[in-house]
């Protein structure tokens, strides 16, 4: 990116606005999981899940360029095609998926989740891991950078996410393990008790992606589940990140073993046309309806529709959830193979296309500069990825489901001369 261009937008953003890598990308093209910067160089995107069939994906730039030279109204006229997407959406779900409120956002979506699971219980208290994310809005962001046992934000209480790699004490069991993070929250459902608030519901995203994607101990998520259920609350899956074939599975509480009451998803949907959904069942949606006379200008839009019903499609045809599976399990198996051979990587997991490299020092505390270089050092070697996590530590691989088998060989080499530089560097 030429300075010209970076002054220009600190001028016209205001500086501050974030960007990737130490010396910015200048993006003007996308095709499939590859990104070309204004030089031409061709970038493996191994990090950007809103297109997830595909970064200038034909099928559907040309469904939402017909429809939009067709028609785009908002919702108060009857039309086919959101109703059909609605029909297909819950049928990808369970039994307790009947309805779906259209949004245009995982934030948007997300507020209507809480805001339903609060009329449908009558009572206030959610509760959330102490890493998590799920949005912008002073309602769903009071739950970002909440440290378990703070009273921070009313009607909201957090717990310490749970993971394997980090345990609360050494040598645990997996059941003791399972336990002990049960135990914390418990802590935070009885903190909302005791405030008065009560538990209205339990929200967690389905693979703890924002958390840096932790092996999870067994069992917790349908036990986390039944626990929040024993209070009165609901369970509210986002699946933004997780959702639409991600694990290899269409959702990721298939993977981790729950059954929520009510889904949010968002980004992957419209495969960069703004389209979120919250589904639940049709007795929660109706008396969220009914109470609040929801209505938003932009969702259920036909434009909307022509996006969703081209994605799935997409998903369908090309058996993108099989790609997930098959290519995101030889990748991770790969990046396994390789914790220890530099002694900053600690740790490889992930399901599907969505895969976390841990970097520790060598006192095993997070390093957050590693993993920032190796993204820089990935990035020079053509190869897009960030960090994330609960200590911004871990590598985040997350590419468009469309990444390949091809691609996937590609990017080890990078890894490992990335790997070797730093070390040397170190």
């Amino acid at each position: 990116m030429s300075d010209g261009l970076l002054e220009r937008r600190n001028r016209a953003f205001g500086a501050g606005a974030a960007l990737f890598y130490e010396t910015p990308l200048h993006i003007v093209r996308g095709e499939g999981a590859w990104l070309y910067d204004a030089g031409g160089r061709r970038y493996v995107d191994m990090y950007n899940n809103v297109p997830c069939v595909g970064h200038g994906n034909p099928r559907v730039a040309e469904a939402i360029g017909r429809q939009q030279a067709t028609l785009n109204v908002h919702s108060r006229y009857l039309h086919e095609d959101i109703i059909r997407l609605a029909e297909r959406v819950t049928g990808l779900h369970g039994d307790f998926a009947e309805s779906v409120i259209f949004s245009c956002s995982g934030t948007e979506a997300n507020e209507i989740a809480l805001r339903m699971a609060r009329m449908a219980t009558g009572r206030r208290g959610i509760v959330c891991t102490d890493a998590t994310y799920h949005g912008n809005s002073e309602l769903v962001g009071a739950m970002s950078g909440l440290p378990a046992g703070s009273d921070r934000a009313r009607g909201f209480r957090s717990f310490p996410f749970p993971q394997t790699f980090r345990p609360p004490e050494p040598g645990l069991s997996d059941e003791a393990l399972t336990e002990a993070y049960l135990a914390g929250l418990d802590r935070a459902m009885d903190a909302l008790e005791a405030a008065g608030d009560g538990v209205a519901a339990l929200i967690v995203c389905s693979i703890l992606a924002n958390e840096g994607l932790p092996d999870i101990p067994p069992g917790f998520m349908g036990r986390a589940a039944e626990r929040v259920r024993a209070r009165g609350g609901l369970v509210i899956a986002d699946e933004v990140q997780s959702g639409y074939g991600r694990t290899g599975r269409w959702w990721g509480y298939q993977v981790t073993g729950f059954t929520p009451d009510i889904v949010v998803t968002g980004k992957p949907m419209g495969n960069g046309v703004p389209l979120a959904a919250t589904t639940a069942s049709r007795a929660l949606v109706e008396a969220f309806r009914s109470r609040t006379r929801y209505f938003n200008t932009f969702a259920s839009s036909p434009l909307q529709a022509a996006a969703g019903h081209a994605v799935l499609d997409e998903i369908e045809a090309r058996g993108l959830l099989a790609n997930a599976e098959r290519v995101g399990a030889f990748l991770d198996a790969e990046l396994k193979a390789r914790v220890g051979r530099w002694p900053g990587v600690a740790d490889a997991r992930g399901c599907g296309l969505f895969l976390g490299v841990e970097m520790v020092g060598s006192d095993g505390a997070p390093d957050l500069a590693a993993a920032r270089a190796v993204c820089n050092g990935l990035k020079d070697r053509g190869f897009l990825t960030s960090n994330a996590g609960a200590f911004n530590n871990v590598v985040k691989i997350r590419p468009p489901l469309v990444f390949s088998q091809a691609d996937a060989e590609a990017f080890l080499p990078a890894f490992d001369a990335t790997l070797d530089a730093l070390h040397g560097a170190r």
